[in-house]
């Protein structure tokens, strides 16, 4: 009868520890997906485009939220370093995309008789970047 009892123990010791071994397993999992998760920030910007004086080109001003000031070189550069300019404005919708940027909606905005087009978009950022 006491191999027995022992026996029982020894199962339900075995099995106690492979619940808790679950338990550990499962929590870091989700510890580290929340973590993971939480860790990105949504970011938007806008595409700007006035068409040139007596031209068909247009000039392209992108908008990320940030204060403008003639002091500081706020002009949208490339990897490299070198000035982005974009010949039109499919031109700078491709070169946003291709960095991950995802379109949302468009929308003209009549300036005396000038049109001139927004085009919104959004990103997910890390926050450790915008810092």
């Amino acid at each position: 009868m006491s191999g027995l009892l022992n026996s029982t123990h020894h199962f339900k010791n075995k099995i106690m520890k492979n619940i808790f071994i679950l338990v550990v397993a499962l929590s870091a999992s989700y510890a580290s997906f929340v973590q993971t998760d939480s860790s990105k920030i949504e970011q938007y910007y806008q595409v700007i485009a006035t068409p040139r004086l007596f031209s068909n080109k247009v000039i392209i001003d992108i908008d990320f939220g940030e204060e403008k000031s003639y002091l500081k070189d706020d002009q949208l550069k490339t990897y490299d370093g070198k000035l982005k300019k974009f010949n039109t404005i499919i031109d700078a919708l491709n070169f946003m995309g291709r960095d991950g940027w995802v379109f949302i909606n468009a929308y003209p905005v009549q300036l005396a008789n000038t049109e001139i087009y927004h085009f919104a978009f959004k990103k997910q950022i890390s926050k450790a970047t915008l810092q």
